[in-house]
């Protein structure tokens, strides 16, 4: 009996001491507190801003956004393609600015309720001594797509640096790993269960036309 407690503290005191070790994610979020998000259902994912000397940055960060939306089960997803098709057909470069007017149509023209939008910040490397580790920074944003308005939207940064390198030689995690546990962290911010009050599910936001870029300061909060 003394020898199960003693095994049980010290498994107790591992687990502490990795979780204590484990890589962090900092997050800063906003939601709008007087909508419920649940009249969203379907979504597209638009090509992400990209910040950094990655040239394929962007197009990763969106690709693994797509995934973890999906897999978490947070709202239906038109394919990318078709979404690039019509962004195409109004003349808009992916990963630059988009109106609102356009936003609206665009919208329309895919029947989806709202657009997720990305700027990747940093992509690079965490220097600890000799040691180098992976590091991603990103913002995203969930807008409406008739009212043009920002729902929500965090901000996130996260290294695969870890203790537990140090202390037990595990293999850090790699610049994938990180980006996807990155993106997933800030999705789980977004209010999708429960009402956040005011709005019925099912309902629409109403109309509003101020301009929503798809990067930088300027989105209407």
């Amino acid at each position: 009996m003394r020898d199960f407690i003693k095994n049980t503290i010290i498994l107790l005191c591992i687990g502490l001491l990795l979780q204590g070790c484990a890589a962090k994610t900092k997050i800063e979020e906003f939601s709008r507190e007087d909508v419920d998000l649940s009249y969203i259902t379907k979504i597209a994912v638009l090509p992400f801003e990209n910040h950094t000397k990655d040239e394929f940055a962007a197009q990763r960060m969106r690709d693994i956004t797509i995934t973890q939306v999906l897999a978490m089960g947070l709202f239906d997803v038109v394919d990318k393609g078709v979404v690039d098709s019509a962004l195409m057909d109004f003349a808009v470069e992916p990963g630059k600015p988009i109106d609102s007017p356009i936003l609206k149509r665009l919208g329309k023209r895919l029947g989806v309720d709202a657009f997720l939008m990305g700027e990747v910040n940093e992509v690079g490397e965490d220097r600890r001594g000799s040691m180098s580790f992976p590091l991603v920074s990103l913002t995203m944003r969930l807008v409406d797509s008739k009212a043009v308005l920002v729902l929500w939207r965090a901000s996130g940064h996260k290294s695969g640096y870890s203790t537990m390198y140090r202390l037990f030689g595990i293999s850090p995690k790699d610049s994938f790993e990180v980006s996807m546990e990155l993106v997933r962290d800030m999705l789980r911010t977004i209010p999708v269960s429960g009402v956040k009050g005011g709005m019925e599910s099912g309902g629409e936001m109403p109309e509003a036309g101020p301009v929503v870029e798809q990067g930088g300061d300027n989105a209407t909060q």
